[in-house]
């Protein structure tokens, strides 16, 4: 059995960490309007919205890679988290979730930069999506490969950041 994925909390511009994927919110249509695809899209340039909307569009649960465009990182992985119809449902939140980390072992990626998924249209609140992202980060099994090593929850403002803090020492505590 592999090591769990290490989980590294940080608040900033997501573009701007070298990592070797980014994980975006993604609607289902695929174009880039949620605030931190926006900014992915700006950095990046169209080319990496236009090819996310080639291959869409896709349903709720699942996600797509593009290349990452003028960005540092090659990558760039959309991940649909919350559907059209803006329902709450975990299940879905989580299987976008595994559906991002499959692609980012498959392309054999080590580290990789996620943005929170599901609080992106205030769908899920920010401690329901901490506890349910970081408790499926938790206990994926990166199977033989080992891939992922590291996922860095990129948050945008101190409030998210010290809520995903608060659920990473919870964890860290209960399991201890």
């Amino acid at each position: 059995m592999t090591a769990p994925i290490e989980i590294e909390i940080w608040q900033g511009e997501m573009a701007d960490l070298e990592v070797d994927a980014l994980v975006v919110p993604a609607t289902e249509s695929l174009f880039m309007t949620t605030p931190v695809a926006a900014s992915v899209k700006r950095l990046g340039g169209d080319g990496v919205e236009r090819a996310a909307i080639e291959q869409g569009p896709i349903p709720a649960g699942t996600a797509i890679v593009t290349a990452g465009g003028g960005l540092a990182t090659p990558w760039v992985i959309h991940a649909v988290a919350v559907g059209h119809d803006l329902r709450a449902d975990s299940d879905r939140l989580r299987s976008a979730l595994r559906a991002a980390l499959g692609l980012a072992s498959s392309l054999s990626l080590r580290r990789i930069a996620m943005a929170p998924l599901g609080i992106e249209r205030g769908v899920f609140g920010v401690p329901e999506a901490a506890a349910l992202m970081l408790e499926e980060l938790r206990g994926y099994d990166r199977g033989v490969s080992g891939l992922p090593e590291q996922v860095v929850i990129a948050l945008a403002g101190p409030h998210e950041a010290a809520v995903f803090m608060a659920t990473v020492q919870g964890l860290r505590a209960g399991a201890g």
